[in-house]
């Protein structure tokens, strides 16, 4: 009985100071410069890759035949940056993308999934921000020649819970979709512009024109032809982490792999564990 207790006591000791080893400021780190990948679309590029020493200070823009847009600056600099915002601006900003000054921001931001982040995931990313250096750099306003709605869903009202990570498949749908936004490009579009999540969840498709050439956004379903149905989970890994696809071949960006690599293990099995849980789908 009291090596029972004792094992108890030894895992409750464990599980405390797990919680209190990471601070929200090590969260929002962690989510920042992992599975949310903002750097990937906010970080200047250069001729030699990312300009680290002005990460997250505004991103090359990202063309579309709709849109020009050009990723914000999102260090704490008071004129270039958000700097004068305050957390409750931010967390508005990235939950239901609209400025301080009202005006909505449009794609590609991933709205429709950053709705759902959860209160204590979001305060944590914006304790990191406000932590970064404040890296002085003026960007370019974004363009749209389609109309923006006039919001990207309803107000948040009402506090927001992450899943507990205990239950792998409901905390991996968590990282595919409010924090990592998976599932925002790897769904194809109808024809009215909107992802198809309740038919073609997770059957990518969609095409990424940039530096790199052409892209298309892989089949994550468990469909063995066209997805993921015959790959390991090692092979499933290795190809979000480093870019490297089952045959050994070679990914093509924007998938922020040297983001990705930062996943946590628990959080990567979370992840696989969720992707095989999508049913065999087949784009269009």
């Amino acid at each position: 009985m009291r090596k029972v207790i004792a094992a108890a006591a030894v895992a409750a000791c464990l599980a405390a100071g797990s919680a209190a080893a990471q601070t929200p400021l090590e969260r929002g780190k962690y989510l920042v410069e992992s599975i949310m990948g903002c750097g990937n679309c906010h970080t200047p590029v250069g001729p030699n890759g990312p300009i680290l020493d002005k990460a997250l200070s505004g991103g090359p823009p990202i063309g579309d035949k709709a849109f020009t847009a050009v990723p914000s600056n999102i260090t704490p600099d008071p004129e270039t940056g958000i700097g004068k915002w305050s957390d409750a601006q931010i967390k508005v900003a990235i939950r239901q993308g609209r400025r301080p000054d009202g005006k909505l921001i449009g794609p590609p931001m991933p709205f429709g999934q950053y709705h759902g982040i959860a209160d204590a995931d979001i305060d944590a990313v914006v304790a990191y921000l406000r932590s970064v250096p404040a890296v002085h750099n003026a960007v370019a306003k974004s363009t749209y020649k389609m109309p923006l709605p006039p919001a990207w869903g309803p107000p948040i009202d009402k506090p927001i819970t992450a899943p507990p990570a205990s239950d792998k498949v409901v905390y991996g749908a968590y990282l595919a979709g409010p924090l990592g936004h998976c599932v925002e490009c790897h769904t194809p579009m109808g024809a009215d512009h909107r992802q198809q999540y309740a038919t073609l969840l997770g059957a990518g498709g969609m095409q990424f024109e940039g530096p790199w050439g052409l892209s298309v956004a892989k089949n994550i379903t468990s469909d063995p032809e066209h997805g993921l149905g015959k790959w390991t989970d090692a092979e499933i890994e290795r190809a979000i982490r480093t870019g490297i696809d089952k045959d050994g071949h070679p990914l093509k960006p924007p998938m922020g792999y040297a983001y990705y690599s930062k996943i946590s293990a628990d959080d990567m099995a979370a992840l696989i564990a969720w992707l095989r849980t999508l049913p065999p789908k087949k784009a269009p």
